[in-house]
């Protein structure tokens, strides 16, 4: 399956509710889990929160309970897939002290590449979020607006749970689209309730999103880099690891639709090209 085209800028997800507990965070856990390997099923489009909370073994409402629509909870996937690059890179750059600039690159692509090979979901969904489909424009497709409808009709069985977890009587009406934390009809992240309007941590308005996700991941790479090979990470540093990010990433993308494992040569190629543009820079 070919890998999804990202919009750019991308929104950094803020979930509507923060896990407290740790049972919390575990559910939150399973809900990207599941997310990540339906989209490799079933790709990004057919993608559905109620498929999604099916395959993770909760209610409907504990995925409402922190985000809004598939978009948001994929979105927080893509965070969570930066996250755990970040991690990978940063643990491989630890192991090598004496690592030069060609080894460290090594280590960037490699575990970039080890990733879309291996990691649930990330061949389409890497670091940022697919572009909208034409059922998304207003925040929610037809198919969100039927899992909030059935959502409102169920028990409140997840979120008697997670007020038993995080010993919070608000909890009770949280999970279901629409409803309020408090009486005044907001709720602790400043969405509204049905009577006030819709969350506008729903919209994916393009206007309201952040920051490209390449430039995310350049600010991770650039922190990493600088610290490892001792330079500082300046202005430029940022500005040459952008455009090898962006290079890469377009190669990469080339490599996986001509080879679904990666074509070895198309990323020898890339390699070569992020030897001889970015080591100046960093040695």
């Amino acid at each position: 399956m070919d890998p999804v085209p990202q919009t750019r800028p991308q929104t950094a997800p803020a979930l509507r509710r923060a896990p407290v507990q740790q049972r919390s965070a575990e559910r939150l856990a399973r809900i990207l889990d599941a997310c990540a390997v339906l989209l490799d099923e079933t790709g990004y489009e057919r993608l559905s929160t109620r498929a999604v909370a099916v395959r993770a073994g909760v209610p409907i409402g504990s995925v409402y309970r922190f985000f809004g629509n598939k978009r948001a909870m994929v979105a927080a996937l893509a965070l969570r897939n930066l996250d755990r690059y970040a991690e990978r890179v940063s643990e491989r750059l630890a192991a090598t002290p004496l690592l030069d600039a060609y080894g460290a690159i090594d280590g960037v692509l490699d575990e970039f590449i080890a990733m879309k090979r291996t990691v649930p979901g990330f061949a389409l969904v890497d670091f940022g979020v697919p572009a909208a489909a034409p059922g998304e424009a207003s925040g929610r497709t037809s198919e969100d607006e039927a899992d909030a409808a059935d959502t409102a009709d169920e028990t409140d069985t997840a979120d008697e749970t997670d007020t038993a977890d995080e010993t919070d009587a608000a909890d009770e009406t949280d999970g279901v689209p629409g409803t309020s934390d408090a009486g005044d009809g907001v709720d602790p992240s400043g969405g509204v309730d049905s009577r006030g309007g819709t969350d506008p941590r729903d919209s994916t308005d393009p206007r309201d999103e952040a920051e490209d996700p390449n430039r995310l991941v350049a600010e991770r790479l650039c922190g990493l880099l600088a610290a490892h090979l001792g330079r500082p990470a300046d202005e430029e540093l940022h500005r040459k690891v952008l455009v090898g990010v962006e290079t890469a990433d377009a190669l990469v993308r080339l490599a996986f639709r001509t080879d679904p494992a990666g074509d070895p040569a198309l990323v020898d190629e890339t390699r070569l090209l992020l030897y001889a543009y970015l080591a100046p820079s960093l040695s």
